[in-house]
């Protein structure tokens, strides 16, 4: 008896180790937006996305999730890779805390979809992408 309720703690406590996509965050433009940890986010487009779906759901996210002020810096702690929370081939993985993730910002790019560590904009900025019909 002793075993089995040891086994059953184990899977109980493996599942909630396991990240839940069923209640993951859906952004305006349909992407899924999961936490990685309690510094990072990832955002996980439907298809492979670009740089203005990205932006968009980590800003939407930031800001209805995570209550971030208009003025936060969302930073991208992991660029363009296969998702950690989901297994999908495209992801990014989004800051609001570059030093708690271990990033160093990087300075402004002049390209939306170069997607590289430690790029940034406002909240604000990243979520007027929202505001515009999607470029898939």
């Amino acid at each position: 008896m002793k075993n089995k309720i040891t086994g059953l703690a184990l899977i109980a406590g493996l599942a909630l180790a396991i990240p839940q996509t069923g209640d993951a965050f859906t952004s305006k433009l349909g992407a899924r937006v999961n936490p990685v940890n309690s510094n990072v986010f990832e955002v996980v487009p439907k298809s492979s996305g670009n740089g203005q779906v990205f932006w968009c759901s980590a800003a939407d996210y930031a800001q209805r999730e995570l209550r971030a002020s208009w003025q936060a810096r969302l930073y991208i702690a992991r660029g363009r890779a296969p998702s950690v929370t989901t297994g999908r081939r495209s992801s990014v993985q989004f800051t609001l805390d570059p030093k708690a993730a271990g990033i160093t910002p990087a300075p402004p790019s002049l390209s939306l979809n170069a997607l590289k560590v430690g790029e940034s904009m406002t909240v604000q900025q990243a979520h007027g992408y929202c505001q515009v019909a999607p470029i898939f």
